[in-house]
């Protein structure tokens, strides 16, 4: 089945990482955790240990089939990598989806990705996102040319269902 990509650092929101990890894994599916470093060890905002499978240097878009970026504080501390950012960016440059939830769209907004999408994110976002080109709205869920993004840990099932769907 498909491997996803889960982009991590420090302080990533606890649900917002394992709950799509979860969903993937019991849908047959491989999560892969990518940091900044291999075995890095992370802890979440509450408290969930976190180790990295892969550095973000060691792997391409082509090793995977989508990426999911969790929310938290994680997101504004990937986003100044450029090999992150030029992993999303990659990643949907192929087609594949790119799915960012809460505080995610950072992502989007760096690697150029928000520009002409609707999406949804975090209330604190959606300045930054306009900002980046993007028209935000309030909605549990936004999938937008292979982009889904949802805004908060409440929106996780239905977050998870369009990743699921995009991945058959």
């Amino acid at each position: 089945m498909a491997r996803v990509a889960v982009l991590v650092d420090e302080m990533t929101e606890d649900d917002e990482f394992r709950v799509p990890c979860e969903r993937l894994r019991s849908a047959g599916h491989e999560p892969v955790v990518v940091g900044l470093k291999k075995g890095k060890k992370l802890t979440a905002l509450h408290g969930t240990e976190i180790t990295t499978d892969q550095a973000v240097d060691d792997v391409a878009a082509a090793d995977f089939d989508a990426v999911v970026v969790p929310g938290g504080y994680s997101p504004d501390k990937i986003r100044t990598s450029e090999p992150m950012v030029a992993l999303v960016r990659e990643t949907a440059a192929a087609g594949k989806p790119v799915a960012a939830v809460c505080h995610g769209p950072w992502l989007l907004a760096e690697s150029g990705l928000a520009r002409g999408r609707t999406v949804t994110s975090w209330p604190s976002l959606q300045t930054d996102l306009r900002n980046a080109g993007a028209e935000w709205v309030d909605r549990e869920v936004v999938t937008d040319d292979g982009v889904i993004t949802s805004r908060n840990p409440d929106d996780l099932p239905a977050f998870c269902d369009a990743l699921l769907e995009r991945l058959k």
